[in-house]
């Protein structure tokens, strides 16, 4: 992958069965989904997959079945981030091995980098287990705690990692973001990670997003992305106003949970969450029907 992504990226889950074993025959569905709503990329095994909740054997399984499934103009993204560095590059080495994109890596989060040097020498060393892949920091300091600057780890990494291809930026903070984007004149590719203000990534520059709710609702991102490009601001705020709404009662439904139980109301059962996450009951999952239908959701979500 030599140019940057461009449009929708998702974080797909990784689905599993009622015992909690991997569930791989979905993935070709989940694939297939992706392309018939436009998805530009699929960045699998982060937040959303459940990446450090899998194991090391399990987070290459789910990348093998990936690499078979996603279709011809989808970019494969695999997150290889660990606690554990030599794990790290044992992910990215199969990564690169088994033809994936590019691949990603969060900061280490027990032992966290003291600054952006050390975290650019984690990601040096990360990164260079799969030399002909571009690297991406991923930078979500809600989950990791390393809340050092995007823009400084780019201007410290630019020229330690050959293969830094930019950052996937999951935070708030657009002030970071717009200097990631301005560094070097543009060098870098920062993709966006917050759905829920997607509209102003845009303001700021994003050309390409990654986020778990392009999974079941790519088509109002979509109109998101082409009523801005139109100029139409209107209709890009309504839209995003409406990622919005559904995004809050996701949230107050179990959040990245909810989210996975999204997925089976739109026809792709992905199974449950694992520990230390919870599965919503039956109930709970009634509700979320319920509240996302007075909202309208399944009016615009993909729905198989």
């Amino acid at each position: 992958m030599k140019n940057p992504l461009i449009g929708l990226v998702a974080a797909p889950f990784t689905p599993l069965r009622a015992d909690g074993s991997l569930a791989l025959e979905i993935v070709p569905a989940l694939a297939a989904q992706l392309a018939r709503n436009g998805v530009k990329g699929a960045f699998i095994c982060g937040t959303t997959g459940e990446g450090y909740s899998l194991t090391t054997a399990e987070r290459r399984s789910v990348a093998e079945a990936w690499r078979a499934a996603i279709p011809p103009g989808v970019a494969l993204i695999v997150h290889i981030g660990h606690l554990s560095l030599g794990e790290a590059r044992e992910l990215a080495r199969h990564a690169q091995e088994i033809g994936a994109d590019a691949v990603a890596a969060m900061a280490p989060s027990f032992f966290k980098p003291a600054g952006v040097r050390e975290l650019a020498e984690w990601c040096r060393v990360a990164a260079a287990a799969a030399p002909r892949l571009p690297f991406y920091y991923y930078h979500m300091p809600a989950m990791t705690g390393v809340t050092l600057s995007a823009a400084a780890f780019l201007a410290e990494a630019g020229n330690r990692i050959p293969t830094l291809a930019g950052v996937k930026f999951t935070h708030e903070d657009l002030d970071d973001y717009r200097a990631a984007r301005a560094l070097d004149s543009g060098r870098f590719d920062v993709l966006f990670g917050r759905d829920e203000i997607l509209l102003s990534g845009l303001v700021h520059g994003a050309r390409g997003a990654v986020g778990s709710t392009y999974n079941y609702a790519a088509p109002l991102y979509q109109r998101i992305l082409h009523a801005y490009a139109a100029g139409d601001l209107a209709t890009a705020q309504k839209a995003q106003a409406e990622a919005q709404a559904f995004i809050d009662i996701m949230k107050r439904h179990g959040g990245l949970a909810a989210g996975k139980a999204i997925m089976k109301l739109i026809g792709l059962d992905c199974g449950p969450v694992r520990l230390p996450l919870r599965t919503p009951t039956p109930v709970t999952v009634a509700a979320l029907r319920a509240d996302l239908t007075a909202i309208g959701f399944f009016d615009y979500a993909s729905v198989v």
